[in-house]
């Protein structure tokens, strides 16, 4: 179906361009114009506000595998960043109007008003399967209410990008400067409340951390302070944290750890308790000397099994993530924790005989189940033997 062979009335608005000449058509929503990125699928049936403001997507358009998108509409409580980070969405059909009492708007004026675009009425089913014998393609999204597109020039640009291998995203999505966090978990039915009193001092390096991330660790008794993805060593440690926190990010871990890799070394050195998620994870793994790989579509959705090599437990978790640890390249003294059962990827490690440990996905659950909730307490219970000890 070309856009030229469609009539007025039915010419559709929006069109997606593969770097292998592959075009999809379908309705447009949202900003108009046109983004280039990386297409990835998400499998989640819920969280769609808190996708698309994760940091870790950025660079990334998501189709999402569940039809329903928009019907909850959107509220600002459910945002993971100050807006959308994604730079757009795939869904098979258009956003209905919000059906919920928290919603204070709808996804459609929400995405125009953050300048990204929607397109509706894909073959989501076809989307996914190409991506996932693929890979992850270079595409090209864009929306012109008039249904105007020039598909070479698209194709053309989706094939110029230059992708995520050797990116460093994470100096774009983190934060300007230091801040304090003290909001804790959502909770029915006063929202979200701040801790009290004196807690845990931990410090968050922000390579792209979802709001969610910090509510937990607050949630289990740690003042924490915020600092960017740049951060020295130095910086960190006139802190006096009693723990180092790594958050979530987007982009190549290998590119972030030509800055990072050298501040989580001389936390090491100081022999604090520290733990990692998602790009924290992978950045501990680099900086005790394992490499990272760029996987073929990545794992994006809130129902992928892990097992926990420790315990024999299976825990279904949420995870958001293009690149792995390769388990093949840890060194001595470095355990491999967790593993997918669906691929057999690695999924976290530790340090033997210290309390150092990470984990591919986001125990945060947000969104997804909250299996997984139990490692921020682990991590809190880490810092309490500490002062005991």
């Amino acid at each position: 179906m070309s856009a030229t062979s469609q009539t007025a009335a039915s010419r559709p608005t929006a069109c997606l361009a593969l770097a292998d000449g592959t075009v999809f058509f379908g309705q447009g929503f949202g900003a108009t114009g046109e983004t280039v990125a990386e297409l990835v699928f998400n499998t989640a049936m819920t969280g769609y506000q808190e996708i698309m403001t994760d940091p870790s997507y950025a660079g990334q358009v998501v189709t999402f595998t569940f039809p329903h998108i928009g019907n909850v509409g959107v509220t600002a409580e459910d945002d993971e960043a100050a807006g959308p980070v994604a730079a757009g969405l795939i869904v098979k059909w258009d956003p209905t109007e919000p059906s919920n009492w928290r919603a204070s708007g709808n996804l459609v004026q929400w995405l125009a008003a953050r300048g990204r675009i929607g397109m509706g009425g894909v073959d989501t089913r076809r989307l996914t399967r190409a991506i996932r014998q693929q890979g992850a393609p270079h595409v090209a999204l864009a929306h012109d209410p008039e249904g105007r597109f020039d598909i070479a020039a698209l194709v053309a640009r989706a094939r110029a990008w230059r992708g995520l291998v050797g990116l460093d995203l994470a100096r774009d999505v983190t934060c300007a400067q230091s801040y304090r966090w003290d909001e804790m978990r959502w909770a029915w039915p006063q929202g979200y409340q701040p801790r009290q009193g004196a807690g845990l001092r931990v410090v968050a390096i922000d390579y792209g951390a979802k709001r969610n991330i910090l509510r937990c660790l607050a949630s289990s008794g740690c003042e924490v302070t915020v600092l960017p993805a740049t951060a020295t060593a130095e910086e960190v440690l006139a802190l006096k944290p009693e723990g180092v926190f790594l958050s979530n990010g987007p982009g190549d871990p290998a590119a972030t750890g030509q800055y990072a890799v050298p501040m989580i070394c001389g936390v090491l050195a100081a022999d604090l308790p520290l733990f990692g998620i998602c790009l924290g994870h992978q950045m501990l793994a680099l900086a005790l000397g394992a490499r990272t790989v760029k996987m073929n579509h990545g794992h994006h959705g809130a129902n992928h099994p892990v097992k926990d090599l420790d315990t024999g437990k299976v825990e279904i978790t949420s995870m958001n993530h293009g690149f792995t640890v390769d388990s093949q390249s840890l060194p001595p003294g470095v355990l491999e924790t967790h593993i997918s059962l669906f691929d057999g990827s690695n999924c976290g490690i530790r340090m033997e005989g210290r309390p150092v440990f990470s984990v591919q996905y986001h125990p945060e659950a947000s969104p997804g189940p909250q299996d997984s909730y139990h490692l921020f307490n682990r991590f809190a219970a880490s810092m309490r033997q500490r002062r005991a000890a």
